[in-house]
């Protein structure tokens, strides 16, 4: 090679190499898409468009939510996988689209953690236990001493099988050694219903979702599935404090992923408007509103906490024989 064609090559080297620097200079250039497998009006979505709307003017340029409800979320997930990986295409996520779907499908057509780089979560909750409002028991030991007296014929309900409010029953059944009857309903709002009515012993729920129950006065809060009690509803005491197994809680966090192969460079700048983002008066004043708590991290540890979630969960999927293929 002549030194014309080596100082040409070395040319073409460096100025690849400083390529994704210079996109982080000048990223971002147009609108962000976020693509949210949540329906418009539910809380993730209600959360993630007041975020959308501080991370716009921390960025200097318009966020955009893109809601693409439906198959589990497959729908969103497979949309941002064929987006490029330019940093303008994310997607939003729970911690159960990460955690307990590869134990619960056969075949994914996506992997969140090979075709996808995680950005942050955004934020986490917690849930209750929600009892009949004449249920006679006053703590979770109470109706765990029940459910050991009777095995089975205690009932909690979900709203829907291998939801976060299953799995968690499950959770408590394998940890406290009793055995219960899971109903699974097709929505929340029948959820809360069935509790009022009698038509179910217990639920894991949120309280804003049954809070037209709660104000009814139809069910109650017996504890709060958390390691600590929940703010706004202080108390309200955990179900440690009341007779259940100490490690048990249940609850879950969103956050944002990026396209496989986007620039470091970008993902680190999205992370740090995020986090700025969150931590704004509006935000916070969202997060309290939802019982949610701001829990942002930098994209290595969002990735240790992915897998984590999926070890968690995994051994109790297939304890249980759940599968929805």
């Amino acid at each position: 090679m002549n030194r014309k064609s080596f100082l040409g090559c070395a040319a073409l080297a460096f100025a690849a190499s400083a390529l994704p620097a210079a996109q982080a200079q000048t990223y971002p250039a147009r609108p962000i898409k976020i693509v949210t497998p949540f329906p418009v009006g539910q809380g993730p979505d209600v959360l993630l468009r007041s975020l959308a709307e501080e991370l716009g003017k921390t960025l200097g340029q318009p966020v955009v939510i893109e809601n693409k409800p439906g198959a589990s979320g497959f729908v969103a997930f497979q949309t941002a996988k064929s987006a490029p990986a330019d940093g303008y295409t994310l997607v939003h996520m729970d911690s159960f689209h990460i955690g307990t779907q590869p134990h619960l499908f056969s075949k994914l057509p996506y992997s969140a953690t090979q075709d996808f780089d995680p950005v942050t979560p955004l934020v986490r909750n917690y849930f209750f236990v929600v009892v009949p409002a004449n249920a006679p028991w006053k703590n979770i030991g109470e109706l765990l001493a029940e459910a050991k007296r009777q095995p089975g014929g205690i009932t909690y309900g979900s709203w829907g099988v291998a939801s976060p409010a299953h799995l968690g029953g499950l959770m408590l059944e394998n940890t406290a050694k009793v055995q219960m009857l899971h109903v699974p309903y097709k929505e929340s709002s029948q959820l809360y219903s069935g509790v009022a009515n009698g038509e179910l012993n217990w639920a894991i729920g949120s309280a804003i979702s049954a809070d037209a129950m709660l104000q009814a006065g139809k069910v109650r809060l017996l504890a709060a599935a958390a390691p600590a009690r929940i703010a706004g509803y202080d108390q309200v005491p955990t179900a440690a404090e009341t007779g259940a197994p100490a490690q048990w809680s249940v609850g879950g966090w969103n956050g944002l992923l990026a396209p496989k192969g986007t620039p470091a460079e970008i993902v680190n700048r999205l992370n740090a408007a995020i986090v700025q983002a969150m931590d704004t008066p509006k935000m916070r004043e969202r997060l309290a509103l939802f019982t949610y708590e701001s829990y942002t991290m930098s994209p290595n540890d969002m990735s240790a906490l992915m897998k984590q979630e999926q070890d968690n969960w995994g051994p109790i999927i297939r304890t249980a024989g759940i599968s929805l293929d």
